[in-house]
């Protein structure tokens, strides 16, 4: 086991967040995900961030309190993600508690720059290292070994690289990060939230536009349809005539939270040897996109490739971009990007990372990959279509489930998957927050395990 200080990072959204008078604002409890979403709307206005806020806190009393343990999703804003428990339970398990000093979950204002974030992170890890060092003798030696999902990784790359903190960094391990951005995120901020939820969405697609969080989450490869540039793609910020709903200076300035990041990481020859990425493979995720009439719409395919991802994050963005896609040194687990965090072939190679032990265990090399496409929001009454697909086109059968928000199973069926998606239907869903999974029929079976959560809205 690593004496090292272990911080745990969440993704956008993945942080509770309360006002000065201690109202909670975001902070989906079991099976009240709906009603979360409902109170966020309400309390929406008070939440969006001033105009041309940059890298400042607005001031406004919002604190962040503490990661997320139960499902979470805005819609509009990013992916339905499960919530942290099984990964600090993990990291619990190999000796690193809150109590003993060596685990250290950090909340933070996921609507803020990923500067202010990294500055801010600054201020809470350093004295946590210190006073773990002066703990006991052993820990003299003692850094910083970074856990993240999603955005977070982005916080500690900026934490590690522009704020001090390679002096005190052993390593930095990302689950599902988008190193050079998501096509996802562009979709949101250009083409604005799902129009069946009403009133709400149009609110949260203008909250959404003042977020520096999410513009920084936008592409930092080329990705726009272009027949004007090279390969046939532009980036975000070359596109003539700009991209339409984009804000200008907010997407170069979060093009120059890349460029800066990268040209730091650089210069500084370590930090490709201590950064470990687990990245999502094998599921259908948005690539690319084209503009039509102003609006945008996502592809899946890179220069007539599909490259997969984990539903979210592409392939061709879940690594730095001097990290070739095929290199050894990624670590490749076939699931959603907000189940990443939970899933037990993640967590064996989380593991491996942190304890170094002689066999890195990893998901078999046999297993039947499943790639799952499964929508983020339905509304009730509607049929829920589930599409699935064996990856390497080897039939298999599978266990595809639904069940609710607090794991009590709804349906159960068990379905051929195949190299053509099986489409399997769901009737009568009533409104709430649900998990679709899709595993093997029994121990024995060769099928690894991809699991994703899906809104229905009243």
């Amino acid at each position: 086991m690593t004496n090292d200080l272990v911080v745990v990072l969440p993704g956008i959204t993945g942080s509770t967040l309360r006002t000065e008078d201690g109202t909670l604002v975001w902070s989906p409890t079991a099976g009240a995900l709906v009603n979360a979403i409902k109170s966020f709307g309400r309390n929406v206005n008070a939440l969006r961030l001033p105009q041309g806020i940059g890298d400042e806190h607005p001031g406004d009393g919002v604190e962040p309190v503490a990661l997320m343990d139960d499902l979470h999703l805005i819609p509009g804003v990013w992916t339905p993600v499960k919530g942290y428990d099984r990964l600090l339970d993990r990291l619990r398990i190999l000796g690193h508690t809150e109590t003993k000093g060596n685990l250290l979950p950090v909340p933070y204002d996921w609507r803020l720059s990923n500067r202010y974030n990294a500055n801010r992170l600054r201020a809470i890890v350093q004295p946590a290292l210190e006073r773990w060092r002066a703990a006991h003798p052993r820990n003299a030696d003692a850094r910083l070994t970074f856990v993240c999902h999603s955005m977070g990784g982005l916080v500690a790359r900026w934490y590690i690289e522009k704020c001090g903190g390679a002096d005190h960094t052993r390593k930095l391990i990302t689950l599902g990060t988008p190193y050079r951005g998501a096509a996802k995120a562009l979709d949101q901020l250009v083409n604005g939230a799902h129009q069946r939820l009403g009133p709400l969405s149009f609110d949260l697609t203008v909250f959404a536009r003042t977020l520096p969080s999410l513009h920084q989450l936008l592409p930092e490869y080329a990705c726009i349809e272009s027949s004007s540039h090279p390969g046939g793609l532009a980036k975000t910020v070359e596109v003539e005539g700009g991209v339409p709903e984009l804000d200008s200076g907010m997407a170069l300035d979060a093009m120059l939270f890349h460029t800066d990041l990268r040209a730091a990481e650089a210069r500084r020859a370590r930090s490709l040897t201590t950064t470990h990425a687990i990245v999502g493979t094998k599921q259908n995720t948005p690539t690319t996109a084209r503009l039509h009439n102003r609006r945008l719409t996502l592809r899946t395919d890179y220069s007539g490739q599909d490259l997969y991802g984990d539903g979210t994050v592409p392939l061709v963005a879940a690594c730095r971009a001097d990290v070739p896609m095929n290199s050894n040194t990624l670590r490749r687990v076939p699931d959603q990007h907000g189940n990443l965090q939970r899933n037990k072939a993640a967590l064996d190679e989380l593991e491996s990372v942190l304890t170094t032990p002689d066999l890195v265990v990893r998901a078999p090399a046999l297993a039947t990959h499943l790639r799952l496409d499964v929508p983020e929001v339905i509304g009730a009454g509607e049929p829920l279509t589930v599409r699935l697909a064996a990856a390497s086109g080897i039939p298999r059968a599978v266990r595809l489930t639904v069940t609710d928000e607090g794991g009590r199973l709804e349906e159960a069926r068990v379905v051929v998957a195949g190299a053509e998606p099986t489409e399997v239907v769901f009737e009568g869903l009533k409104a709430g927050a649900y998990g679709v999974g899709a595993e093997g029929t029994g121990p024995g079976s060769p099928v690894a395990g991809v699991g994703t959560d899906i809104l229905v809205w009243g």
